[in-house]
């Protein structure tokens, strides 16, 4: 018996799982008996999925008889990485894929598959499918060192929200224990070890032209559920290896992109793929009481090679940008700024989209932005004052001359 009232059991593959009941301790080992993968955490899942009564949300925790499945990998060199999956459940899986650069890993990939037959977690639902959600995470630490984050970490993935709790995870062990040294995630501030410098003022990068406009659309089994057209501009804030900070603009070229997504009742996805493996997600949500679709989250990964950290990550998907009634489109004219974390934003340029409804593959009725309508405005506002002068300078011109005639006497 361990300590804590938990108790070890042999598994099918590796060993390595420690039964609590607050969190769940599992050790991924290759064929040498060396471990390349530690983790321990408590996780709790929060799912939107449809039942026969309409749209509902269910949370629950990663049941501590969870166990890590034989899918489970140490990796092979330049072929594959280290993943560690865990089983529960009715064929629930959660699944961590790790990367590593010369100084740091990440978990550069979360993935949960769930099964909607499973009536104890998704009671009523409407269909009995497996469903696979899946989301680049902000999981990073350097090497050997462990991630350490006793606050909330959520990762978000489409309809689907896991949160880690008092999490410590290390992947690439070098002596099949955690390491002393530890990276704390940025929801549990500084280390207390270190104080943190202050971050040097961001040197500018030179400002490319305006990017390219293209249009893109996302199809699904009932037509078209997403039409776009704009021009995208990726605004970086990162740290080189020189210790620098600099802020760099890339556009996003149409020509070198491929466009995907998918169509779903409550959440509209367009995934775009460009050159320098950059992956950017657009996530549509749509507010059923008002009938209005909005940008809900954005999700970035590339690569920086000339960054201290080459791999470049951020999410957030609690945005409200790009709204306009379902059926409907919006349109803006303006360059639209959409920040997205404290080190990423995005630049939107002359963009016109539409998500949910989009009849007939083509734009709806549309909805002008705030922008676009101030700047109409100002024409206007200037055109009424000219008009107004010049009907004062004519009134004035008028009086004057019927004064200076009446000045005269007839001879």
């Amino acid at each position: 018996m361990a300590a804590s009232g938990c108790a070890r059991r042999p598994l099918l593959l590796l060993l390595g799982l420690l039964h609590c009941a607050s969190s769940v301790v599992f050790v991924v080992k290759n064929s040498n008996d060396t471990a390349c993968i530690m983790a321990n955490f408590s996780a709790a899942f929060s799912v939107n999925y449809d039942s026969k009564s309409g749209p509902k949300n269910v949370t629950f925790d990663l049941p501590s008889d969870a166990a890590m499945l034989n899918s489970s990998s140490c990796g092979k060199e330049n072929t594959s990485d280290p993943s560690l999956v865990i089983g529960f459940g009715k064929e629930h899986m959660l699944t961590l894929k790790f990367t590593r650069n010369a100084t740091r890993y990440s978990v550069q990939l979360m993935s949960f598959v769930y099964n909607l037959s499973d009536t104890h977690l998704f009671p009523n639902a409407s269909s009995n499918e497996t469903k696979t959600v899946e989301s680049i995470t902000d999981i990073r630490a350097d090497i050997d060192k462990k991630y350490r984050c006793v606050s909330g970490t959520q990762v978000h993935m489409s309809n689907v929200t896991v949160t880690l709790r008092d999490a410590t995870i290390q992947a690439y062990l070098s002596n099949s224990s955690f390491s002393r040294g530890e990276t704390r995630c940025d929801q549990d501030g500084p280390s207390p070890t270190t104080a943190p410098p202050a971050p040097p003022s961001p040197s500018p990068s030179p400002v490319p032209e305006s990017p390219s406009v293209d249009k893109y659309s996302v199809n699904g089994t009932n037509g078209t559920c997403l039409l776009a057209s704009m021009g995208l501009q990726l605004n970086l804030t990162y740290e080189r290896k020189d210790n620098t900070t600099v802020t760099k603009l890339l556009n996003i070229n149409p020509n070198k992109t491929t466009a995907n997504g998918s169509c779903g009742a409550h959440l509209v996805t367009l995934e775009l793929r460009s050159e320098g493996a950059t992956v950017l997600l657009f996530q549509f949500g749509m507010n059923a009481s008002s009938s209005r679709f909005f940008l809900q989250g954005i999700q970035l990964s590339t690569i920086l090679p000339d960054a201290k950290d080459p791999t470049f990550k951020a999410a957030n998907n609690s945005l409200r940008a790009l709204q306009a009634t379902v059926g409907n489109s919006y349109k803006c004219n303006a360059e639209e700024h959409v920040q997205v974390t404290e080190a990423f934003s995005v630049n939107i340029f002359k963009v016109w989209v539409q998500a949910f409804k989009v009849e007939g593959g083509q734009f709806g009725s549309v909805e002008e932005c705030l922008l676009d309508e101030n700047n109409m405005l100002i024409p206007i506002a200037v055109g009424g004052a000219l008009a107004g002068l010049v009907l004062i300078v004519l009134i004035a011109y008028l009086v004057g001359r019927k004064r200076s005639h009446a000045g005269y006497q007839t001879i």
